[in-house]
């Protein structure tokens, strides 16, 4: 179990890392009249983002199927984030 919550760990950080790119690049868009990530992609970081660590602290602080679920989520998210707004 410590194997998925660390790699569930690392997942959310990089989702965590995507934001901060995706908020920086909607940042540099403005400021230098770029079109940067519309409003769209910014929410569907900040919801994943939000997601994930939501399920990254059940997945710390819990034991059993609570851990594996959260883990779980957190892995499925960051999925979706990525098919979704960076493959898609």
């Amino acid at each position: 179990m410590t194997l998925v919550r660390g790699i569930s760990g690392i997942m959310a950080g990089g989702v965590l890392v995507l934001l901060c790119v995706v908020i920086g690049a909607a940042v540099m868009g403005s400021r230098r009249d770029f079109p940067g990530p519309g409003a769209e992609s910014l929410s569907w970081h900040v919801v994943a983002a939000l997601v994930v660590v939501a399920a990254q602290l059940v997945a710390d602080r819990g034991r059993g199927f609570a851990a594996l679920s959260g883990s779980a989520i957190v892995l499925v998210t960051t999925g979706v984030l990525l098919w979704t707004q960076w493959w898609g």
